[in-house]
C-alpha cells in the first residue's frame, strides 16, 4: 500500500518524489499553493512511509494511478518524472509537469543528454558496500546549499527508503529510457531545469522545446522546486 495524502483545495495537483526521497520533500511546496490547488502527495513504493512494490517501472506507475484524481495536473521531480511521463503515456492527465527530469538518466548511442552509465553502475555497486554513505553522495549532488542538504539529510533518517525501493529505483533510473513515449503524450507539457543541475544537464532544453514542451531554466541545482524563484508553470 501506498502511503499518501491530500490538502488545499482548487485543480488538482499530485506531486512525485524522487529517488531515495519522501513526499515530505515538497512541504514548502505544499505551504504556497494549498490555497491554489488541491495537492495530493504520494511516498513512492518502498519510500517515506509506502510498502514495497515488487517489479520495475510499469508495477510503480500501477500502483500509484489508482491513486490520481481524474484529470489531475501531474508534477514528477527526478525519478518521479520518469514515473510521470509513464503515467501519462498509461493513463490520462490534464498536465505534465517535470522538474529536474529526463526521460532517459543515461547516455547511450541514441541520447547524449544523461550521465555515463558507467557512473551510474559504480554508484549501484557502492550502495550495496555501503548504504548510509553512498545515499549521502547522492543528495550531495542535489544542492551545494549546506543548509538544503541538512534537511535532506534529515528527511531521509527520518524514513530511510527499503534496501529493495534503492535497488529498484537506480534499475529504474538505469534502464530506462522515455523519450519516444515524451514525443507522444498529447497533454501541455511543462519542464523546469536547473543550470547547475548536476544530473540532468541544461543542453536538454533544446530537446524538450524540440519536443512541444514550455521549458524554464532556473539558476538552481537537481531540486529547483525548493527555492524561492521556482513557480508552477503558466499553462496549468
Amino acid at each position: 500500500m501506498l502511503w499518501h495524502k491530500t490538502v488545499g483545495q482548487g485543480p488538482d495537483l499530485v506531486l512525485l518524489h524522487g529517488w531515495g526521497f519522501s513526499s515530505d520533500i515538497f512541504e514548502s511546496l505544499i505551504e504556497r499553493y494549498k490555497s491554489e490547488y488541491r495537492i495530493t502527495v504520494i511516498d513512492l513504493p518502498g519510500h517515506g512511509r509506502s510498502d514495497d512494490v515488487d517489479g520495475g517501472i510499469n508495477e510503480w506507475c500501477d500502483a500509484i494511478i489508482p491513486l490520481l484524481p481524474n484529470n489531475t495536473i501531474l508534477l514528477g521531480s527526478s525519478l518521479g518524472g520518469l514515473l510521470a511521463i509513464k503515467i501519462a503515456s498509461m493513463h490520462s492527465i490534464k498536465n505534465l509537469i517535470l522538474v529536474g527530469a529526463s526521460p532517459s538518466l543515461t547516455n547511450h548511442k541514441h541520447w547524449q543528454y544523461g550521465m555515463d552509465v558507467e557512473i551510474f553502475k559504480r554508484f549501484a555497486e557502492d550502495l550495496q558496500l555501503n548504504y548510509s554513505k553512498t545515499l549521502r553522495r547522492f543528495v550531495s549532488l542535489q544542492s551545494k546549499d549546506k543548509s538544503l542538504m541538512k534537511t535532506l539529510f534529515a528527511g531521509i533518517e527520518k524514513y530511510p527508503p527499503s534496501d529493495n525501493a534503492m535497488t529498484q529505483g537506480l534499475s529504474i533510473l538505469l534502464n530506462t529510457d522515455l523519450q519516444e513515449i515524451f514525443k507522444t503524450i498529447d497533454v501541455p507539457k511543462s519542464v523546469v531545469l536547473g543550470e547547475l543541475d548536476m544530473l540532468v544537464p541544461r543542453s536538454i532544453e533544446s530537446w524538450y522545446s524540440a519536443h512541444g514542451a514550455q521549458t524554464q531554466l532556473l539558476r538552481t541545482g537537481h531540486l529547483p522546486f525548493l527555492e524561492e524563484e521556482f513557480s508552477l508553470p503558466d499553462n496549468v
